[in-house]
């Protein structure tokens, strides 16, 4: 009777292999033997000791060539149920079926082939320009970040607490650009205002930073001079046409009021011994603080702070 029920498992298969009529010492097997001990070979039912034949992947070779009468049979087993895991770090390039180079500059992709690595994109380099002049787009830069510092205005050298008065802080603006299409801006960087050394005199406005290429124009402008006359600190600065557009804080007043704060920096802060006076200056597009005439650091009102120009490359 038949077994009846699920089809048994085996961890190998028995293999038969048999040729009549030929001539020659070498025969295509179906499979690929391990070794020469998984095979039984006869000839004209006569079996063949292992030194009468060899195995090479499915290729077995009898040391004599058949005559055309013989008829050769071979029987072995074909190993499918064992698995070898290789060593740790043992299987090399060579083992596996790539296309392409591997070198220094390739990656192996998921479908085995060795490509060339052509995105480098990513943050590639910094200028800073605390002066005037022109940003030109290095090789390979496809994006910038922008940011776009105004100066301080000046703060008073004043007479009476009432108008001592301190100056405004410029404008911030920033701003990413695509630059593919660009290749150069011009940058104007502005200048603090200069407090005047004489009593109860307005100094000077901030100037304006100004990045311009062409299609975008991106500005921080200056922060004004304190006025003289009672209570008037100057103005921050505006800014326009960046993605953030901040505008600079006011300058404060009474005796030796702080200049404004920019985004970037801070206002200069009013002081009593004279070898503290630089710290009358704003910095980083900061205000000027004032400074009452008879104090020992009242050679001028505060100084307002300088702009500056930020340009982060991205490739």
């Amino acid at each position: 009777m038949p077994y009846i029920g699920a089809k048994e498992l085996k961890a190998s298969d028995i293999r038969r292999f048999d040729v009549t009529s030929s001539t020659s010492a070498t025969h295509t097997l179906t499979w690929t033997p391990p070794t020469e001990q998984s095979l039984i070979v006869t000839i004209n039912g006569i079996k063949q000791h292992e030194d009468a034949y060899s195995v090479s992947g499915t290729t077995l070779t009898l040391s004599s060539a058949l005559v055309a009468t013989d008829k050769l049979e071979v029987i072995g087993i074909n190993d499918i149920g064992t698995t070898i895991t290789p060593a740790q770090n043992s299987v090399g390039l060579d083992k596996l079926a790539t296309t392409g180079t591997p070198s220094s500059s390739t990656f192996l992709r998921g479908d085995m082939a060795w490509t060339a690595v052509s995105d480098v994109s990513g943050l590639s380099s910094v200028q800073v320009f605390t002066s005037s002049g022109t940003w030109t787009r290095p090789a390979g830069i496809t994006k910038v970040m922008v940011e776009v510092q105004g100066a301080g205005g000046a703060g008073i050298k004043g007479t009476g607490n009432d108008h001592n008065n301190s100056g405004g802080a410029g404008g911030y603006a920033k701003k990413l650009l695509d630059v593919s299409s660009i290749s150069s801006a011009t940058i104007t960087v502005g200048s603090g205002g200069a407090g005047s050394t004489s009593n109860d005199t307005k100094g000077a406005d901030g100037g304006d930073s100004i990045w311009s290429d062409g299609t975008n124009t991106i500005t921080g402008s200056g922060g004004s001079a304190a006025e003289t006359t009672n209570y008037e600190a100057g103005f921050g600065g505006a800014a326009t046409g960046g993605d953030l557009n901040f505008t600079g804080q006011s300058g404060n007043w009474y005796n030796t009021s702080q200049g404004g704060d920019s985004f970037l920096g801070h206002g200069g802060t009013g002081q009593y011994a004279s070898s503290r006076a630089s710290e009358l200056d704003g910095k980083l597009g900061g205000g000027g603080a004032s400074v009452y005439y008879t104090y020992p650091a009242a050679a001028h009102g505060g100084n307002g702070g300088d702009g500056i120009v930020i340009v982060t490359e991205y490739k």
